[in-house]
């Protein structure tokens, strides 16, 4: 991945925004810029000035914007915006290749479904990337609650109470509650947390410079915190818990020293350390803990044993460097998702060639993510779009969720009844909610 040294890390998406500004961005130039002068578009105020920071499925039927972009004040309409944007904007590469070849791959895919449908929009938390490439900083633990982070903090939100709470803050000195046997904790300060993951009240954040801080939700403090390199390139790309074959809670981390390492998730000890000839972007063990995909500054995808670390498959068919992986609840179908604009689905019964390609819209695939019953998958974009795909028609059918922003993270709750997106924005940042639908909404009209 793209590397930086530490004092240019205060806020690592202003780097990508010098990446893709686009030419006369009419979007771009509302925002709050960098010698601080203020918006063009402040937000709408009622009669008490309070701020109107939410957007209801109400608002949103009787046309309000679902970020609440106030498009009747500007001197350009929303699709005259797409269009320039679409046509503007620029995916950040590692790696060039040409793609005519790639593009007789595409599946197929008939867009214009709807499987989850707008519920709200709030700015009362709103989402923060460190590094540009990676963007699995929102995590759902039910269709009521989210945690992100939002700059040194990590939030929870409760759609529920409509309610934001600060559950981590990483900006001063961080020490583990409890010393635990066999560990190697330290006490950690200023972190920037550049990939978290959150299951069975673990929440696990992994930082700009090789930090690693484990939180048990239910309980106060910190219970557990290091640093698991001291190599000056030591982002921990990603962190996935998993359950092992024999049932147990593991902790997996992707690194820059292109390490992956594994903790018990009880004393928190380093169990195995598996090397790789480049940076590991990300990895995600399969559903019955035998395998796990690692992903990194490759074109090359690979699946390997969880046991022993030994590369059994070598997945050929991406362009560029990859960044997620997701894999389908019966264990047989791997997501990959690539900078080169595309997400590669794999049979692990078959892995001579790619089952499925889908394309995004304008930028690389950044966040891969299953519902828990296997029926639909989601792929995040950089910006602007999240693409839902109806795993039984075989990805041919899709809905696409068009917004402006870049996108922290993606998130389906476990119950697979609500989608959640973080967008992280100088103004209009906020957290999207959606409701899977069921039934045709006008039938609850009778």
């Amino acid at each position: 991945m793209a590397r930086y040294q530490n004092d240019e890390l205060e806020y690592m998406v202003d780097d990508y925004y010098n990446l893709t500004d686009f030419e006369d961005d009419p979007f771009e130039e509302t925002q709050q810029n960098r010698n601080g002068e203020d918006s063009d578009f402040e937000d709408d105020f009622d009669m008490n000035n309070k701020p109107k920071t939410d957007t209801s499925a109400l608002e949103a039927r009787n046309g309000k914007d679902i970020q609440g972009i106030p498009w009747e004040r500007m001197n350009f309409t929303r699709d005259k915006y797409r269009e320039t944007r679409l046509k503007q904007y620029k995916n950040f590469e590692s790696l060039s290749h040409p793609r005519e070849e790639i593009a007789k791959e595409y599946t197929k895919v008939e867009k214009g479904g709807t499987f989850y449908d707008f519920q709200f929009n709030t700015r009362l938390v709103k989402s923060t990337i460190v590094h540009f490439q990676l963007r699995n900083l929102l995590w759902a633990t039910s269709k009521h609650d989210v945690y992100l982070m939002q700059n040194y903090s990590v939030m929870h939100w409760s759609s529920l109470l409509r309610r934001g709470k600060e559950v981590l803050n990483v900006a001063g000195p961080i020490m583990p509650t409890v010393k635990r046997s066999g560990s190697l904790a330290q006490p950690l300060s200023r972190v920037q947390i550049s990939t978290m993951s959150v299951k069975d009240n673990l929440m696990v954040a992994g930082g700009f410079q090789g930090e690693l801080i484990c939180k048990y939700l239910n309980r106060p403090g910190v219970a557990f915190c290091t640093k698991v390199t001291t190599d000056e390139n030591a982002i921990t790309n990603a962190v996935d818990i998993y359950r092992s074959c024999n049932s147990s809670t593991r902790l997996m981390t992707a690194n820059n020293d292109a390490q992956v390492r594994v903790f018990d998730t009880e004393n928190f000890a380093c169990l195995s350390r598996f090397t790789f000839s480049w940076s590991v972007n990300n990895t995600s063990v399969s559903p019955d803990g035998k395998l796990f995909a690692v992903l990194g500054d490759s074109a090359d995808c690979f699946i390997a044993d969880a046991q022993s670390g030994k590369v059994v498959s070598n997945l050929k068919g991406h362009l560029d460097y990859s960044f997620a992986s997701a894999w389908h609840p019966d264990g047989r179908i791997l997501a990959t998702g690539n900078q080169d604009t595309t997400c590669r689905l794999w049979d692990v019964r078959n892995l001579s060639k790619s089952l499925e390609v889908l394309k995004g819209r304008m930028g690389a695939i950044r966040a891969v993510k299953f519902t828990l019953d296997g029926r639909f998958m989601a792929m995040a974009e950089p910006a602007d779009f999240v693409h839902i795909y109806d795993v039984r028609s075989g990805y041919s059918k899709a809905q696409e969720i068009d917004m402006f922003g870049e996108i922290a993270g993606i998130s389906f709750s476990p119950d697979t009844e609500a989608l959640f997106v973080g967008v992280a924005d100088r103004t209009y940042g906020s957290l999207l909610e959606f409701n899977r639908r069921h039934c045709d909404p006008h039938l609850y009209c009778i």
